[in-house]
Order: structure tokens, then C-alpha cells, then sequence
């Protein structure tokens, strides 16, 4: 089965295959004329409420079209830092674009506390049923910039079920095995494996 991921980071797109692939689906980036469509994003503080508003845009951009009968899959995600109240949290992708991981690190200059957490929030749309999966990976964040793979805040993250590196520093078939968004299609791929009643 088709999906359709409504994201403009193709990095996400390859994460959900990894996992989902193995159930028949094909997660495929949900594009219009070869773009990603700019979606509304509400504002709130809450990735699940972010996703749920993701998830609605989407099926209002589809209906009527040959894309209708297409399954849809939305994911929220953020890094939540404690000692800055929860900062970047659902606006982590405007704070990296604007400043970076050098801009976090700048705010955490003098902290002591580094504890971290990422969030990621999925829902899955198909046949009039919505699969919905939250997953966080405990973590900190390092005193400098570390590695060259992944994306984003992955070179600053340390996950406190690794042996000390950072998202940045590992392979990827590491860090799916510990990311909140791996954790989240994990339980996606539960949920969808389950016999429909």
C-alpha cells in the first residue's frame, strides 16, 4: 500500500520505510507539482495537537483528487530541552534554521543541567482509521558539535541509551534502534500489524 508522507524532510521519508516497508507499505513524500504543500501549523506547544492539525490539512488537500483513496502519514517531532522549559520544543525546526546547533549550544553555555528529550508524534490515516504513536528518546545535550550524520539536533544529542556518542556520531541503523521517531513507527508497526477486527 501507498503512503503518502506529508513532510518536506526527505530524511524522515527514509526513516519510515525502513520500518514500515517490512508490512508492504511505501512511504512515498506527499508532493503537489513535484513540492512539498505548505500546511498551517497551529499554535501550540503540543506536538500532538500539531500532528492532528497536520493530519486534517492533509486530507482536505487530497479529497477530490486521485490521491483520495491513499493511505497519509503526518509526524511531529521537537527536541524538548529541560533547563530552557521545554525550548526549542515544536518550533525546533524554525529555531534550527534560524541559528543552528551553535545557537543551542550558545543558550547552554553556562548550564549544568543538559537533560534533553526528543518527541516524535505519528499518526497514520488509512481507510477512515487513524494509528497514532508517540516516542521519546532521554537524552542530553553535549558541550559541542559531534559527527556529520543525521539531521538536525542529531550532532548535539546524546541519547542516554547509547555508549556516549551522538545521534551525529552513529550509523544509521543505530540510531533508529534508539530515536523517538524510530520508537514512534515501531509502535505504528505494531498497531498496523494487529489482525482488523
Amino acid at each position: 500500500m501507498k503512503v503518502l508522507f506529508l513532510t518536506s524532510n526527505e530524511n524522515k521519508v527514509t526513516e519510515a520505510n525502513q520500518t514500515l516497508s517490512e508490512l508492504g507499505y511505501e512511504i512515498e513524500q506527499f508532493l503537489i507539482n513535484g513540492l512539498a504543500p505548505k500546511i498551517i501549523e497551529p499554535q501550540s506547544s503540543e506536538i500532538e495537537i500539531v500532528s492532528e492539525f497536520k493530519i486534517q490539512q492533509a486530507l482536505e488537500l487530497i479529497s477530490g483528487t486521485n490521491f483520495e483513496n491513499h493511505a497519509l502519514l503526518v509526524e511531529d517531532s521537537g527536541l524538548f530541552i529541560e533547563s530552557l522549559s521545554d525550548f526549542p520544543g515544536v518550533y525546533s525546526s524554525y529555531f534550527f534554521r534560524t541559528v543552528g546547533n551553535q545557537g543551542i549550544l550558545k543558550l547552554l553555555e553556562n548550564e549544568s543541567n543538559r537533560n534533553a528529550e526528543y518527541r516524535a508524534y505519528s499518526i497514520l490515516y488509512r481507510d477512515g482509521v487513524y494509528f497514532r504513536a508517540l516516542g521519546k528518546c532521554l537524552g542530553s545535550i553535549s558541550t559541542e558539535i559531534k559527527g556529520s550524520n543525521g539531521f538536525g539536533y542529531d550532532p548535539i544529542f546524546i541519547p542516554d541509551s547509547g555508549d556516549g556518542r551522538t545521534f551525529g556520531e552513529m550509523q544509521d541503523y543505530e540510531k533508529e534502534s534508539k530515536s523517538h521517531r524510530g520508537e514512534s513507527l515501531r509502535i505504528l508497526y505494531d498497531k498496523l500489524s494487529l489482525p482488523s477486527k
